[in-house]
C-alpha cells in the first residue's frame, strides 16, 4: 500500500519585510502558498508573471497573521490559496467534512 505524501507548501508573497533579530527576510503584503519546485501558486498565479517573492524557508502556517511570529506585515491571505492549503495548523482536521454523500 502506497503511503500518501502530505504536501507541504511554502510562502510566495507580494513584498517583504527584514527582521533585525532573526537576520532574514520575512514576507509582507499579499501572501500566496506555494509548493517547492513549481513556477506557479496554489491558487495559479505565476510566480515570475506576479512579480512574487518565494520565501521557501516559511512555512505556510507561519505566514497566517493568526500564527503571529513570520506574519507580522502580512496584509491579506489570497482566499483560494487558504482554502486549498488550509487555514490551520498542519495536522489540523477541518470542522466539517462529508463522509458519506450518496443516501
Amino acid at each position: 500500500m502506497a503511503k500518501s505524501r502530505s504536501r507541504r507548501y511554502a510562502v510566495a508573497a507580494s513584498s517583504r519585510w527584514w527582521s533585525d533579530e532573526d537576520a532574514r527576510w520575512f514576507p509582507a503584503g499579499e501572501v500566496h502558498a506555494w509548493e517547492q519546485g513549481m513556477n506557479q501558486t496554489v491558487c495559479g498565479l505565476s510566480l515570475h508573471r506576479s512579480e512574487l517573492t518565494r520565501f521557501a524557508g516559511v512555512q505556510w502556517a507561519d505566514a497566517l497573521p493568526e500564527s503571529g511570529g513570520a506574519a507580522d506585515a502580512v496584509r491579506r491571505v489570497c482566499p483560494r490559496c487558504a482554502s486549498a492549503a488550509g487555514r490551520g495548523a498542519p495536522g489540523t482536521r477541518r470542522a466539517w467534512r462529508r463522509t458519506n454523500a450518496r443516501p
